[in-house]
């Protein structure tokens, strides 16, 4: 018979406080894994043209002037300085009900969820345990007696702890990525709202735009027959011909059909609006917003390029990002380390109708990576290719809101010499006109010439129209692209 091994190799089991004391020295001694975030520097940048705006054409008199004013802050309700109480209220119904901003803001509650769920991570785990089992041992546990041992019913209920100690920052670095995302559901949902709040104010232009567009091409269908009875007359006098009344008719059919286009885009414009503030078409009407019930904006707030990467929702979102990627090297880092857990359970145990009794136990554990196949060390590569990918993508970022405010700054400029420039030519046209049909009556001039003259007139009044829009779209434009004041920046 074989003797029994006097010194047999026995689970171990540390003492609590020697347990204790063992996990309080590694965390202490521990460290988060992976670096550390570092914000990227603020742009040197004080300009964001290469050569500054021309003056003259945001100066001179008139109702209509706009001045820069660098450093100034834009307020929240950026809008309300169109002067439009209509359009105010529009805006204020589409920031409440808009589906994109409702998505956003639930991006967010969930974001800042998952920042809880990652937190968990830093305290016990304590969950209640139970069982019922009936049991009958055999052969293998007993021998040959095990039938002679009666079948009984064991119960046990009680509760288990867990503890995994952050030794090497892992959850912590969770909890920092968690938190980033939801700082990037916080600037993406001032994001939306911003974008929201610009197409909203767009759309309100766009009708305005196109429904003084229609009402010039209705002014010229006017006049188109004014010219038809001038040339019918004047062919009843004998001083005009068939081709006369045949070309100014022809010239009445043909400004007749610009309408129809001009309509489409003025229903689909209203339409837009209705699906921004939340309804469908056949909810309601879009306002009839009017050109001319509207005010440009006379001072331009205009952020510095510091404040406004700090204040532009998109690119603070961006930074989010880079901050989460930055986490997430760490959460990666520390995958190569050792994991330390506490494990311990209490139970009352004990058989239906016998004696029961209190039962636990405390295990430490440990767990180290050792091989395998290099998958945690290229998940650690992979996780800063990612950092700079975020890097990138956030220097892009930057560049492209640089490059709208730039865009808007000259389109500013530019659409206010286009209003100057079409408010003469539709003087001159006004003018031109008026001769012209004065010439033809008193027979010095053709039709033709009053067609042409007309047709002069309709394009500087139409371009009036458009340039008027797009001055009031390029303040839109800089406003957006300087952040809407939506997301403020520090202080």
């Amino acid at each position: 018979m074989a003797k029994s091994n006097p010194n047999p190799i026995r689970p171990t089991y540390l003492s609590l406080p020697r347990l204790a004391s063992a996990l309080l020295a590694a965390v202490l001694a521990g460290c988060a894994a992976g670096p550390d975030y570092v914000p990227p520097p603020a742009p040197t940048q004080h300009a964001y043209t290469a050569q500054p705006v021309p003056g003259p054409a945001l100066e001179g008199p008139g109702p209509q002037d706009q001045t820069l004013s660098p450093g100034a802050r834009l307020r929240e309700d950026w809008w309300t300085l169109l002067g439009s109480s209509e359009l105010d209220r529009t805006v204020t119904l589409a920031l409440a009900h808009n589906r994109t901003i409702a998505a956003a803001q639930a991006n967010l509650s969930r974001a800042a969820e998952e920042v809880s769920v990652a937190r968990g991570g830093l305290y016990p785990q304590l969950d209640a345990t139970g069982g019922l089992a009936r049991n009958q041992y055999g052969a293998s546990f007993l021998g040959p007696e095990a039938f002679t041992f009666p079948r009984f019913t064991a119960y046990s209920a009680g509760a288990a702890v867990s503890y995994a100690p952050d030794v090497f920052g892992g959850t912590r670095r969770s909890i920092e990525q968690a938190s980033a995302n939801a700082a990037a559901q916080a600037q993406a949902l001032n994001a939306v709202r911003l974008m929201v709040a610009g197409e909203t104010v767009v759309e309100a232009l766009r009708i305005a735009s196109l429904r003084a567009q229609i009402s010039v091409i209705e002014q010229v269908l006017a006049s188109d027959a004014k010219t038809l009875d001038l040339v019918r007359s004047a062919r009843a006098a004998g001083v005009a011909s068939d081709v006369d009344v045949t070309t100014a008719q022809s010239q009445l059919d043909h400004d007749r059909t610009l309408l129809p286009p001009l309509r489409q885009a003025l229903n689909a414009a209203q339409d837009a609006l209705q699906t921004l503030v939340g309804e469908t078409p056949a909810d309601g009407t879009a306002p009839d917003f009017d050109l001319d019930q509207l005010s440009l904006p006379r001072d331009i707030p205009l952020a510095e390029p510091s404040d406004l990467v700090r204040g532009r929702p998109d690119i603070q979102a961006a930074e989010a990002q880079l901050h989460a990627a930055s986490a997430a090297v760490g959460v990666a880092a520390a995958d190569l380390y050792p994991r330390f857990t506490l494990t311990a359970n209490i139970a009352e145990q004990g058989l239906l109708n016998g004696p029961s009794g209190a039962a636990w136990n405390l295990v430490g554990g440990l767990s180290a990576p050792i091989f395998h196949g290099g998958a945690l060390s290229a998940n650690k590569r992979a996780a800063e290719d990612a950092y700079q990918i975020a890097y990138a993508q956030y220097q892009q970022t930057v560049l492209l809101s640089f490059q709208q405010v730039a865009d808007s700054l000259h389109d500013l400029s530019n659409s206010a010499d286009a209003v100057r420039a079409e408010q003469k030519a539709l003087a001159s046209a006004d003018s031109a006109l008026e001769l012209n049909r004065q010439g033809y009556g008193a027979g010095d001039a053709g039709v033709i010439q009053v067609l042409d003259a007309q047709r002069l007139q309709q394009l500087a009044e139409l371009g009036l129209v458009q340039a008027r829009t797009q001055r009031y779209l390029a303040t839109v434009d800089l406003f957006v692209a300087t952040g809407g004041g939506l997301a403020a920046p520090p202080a």
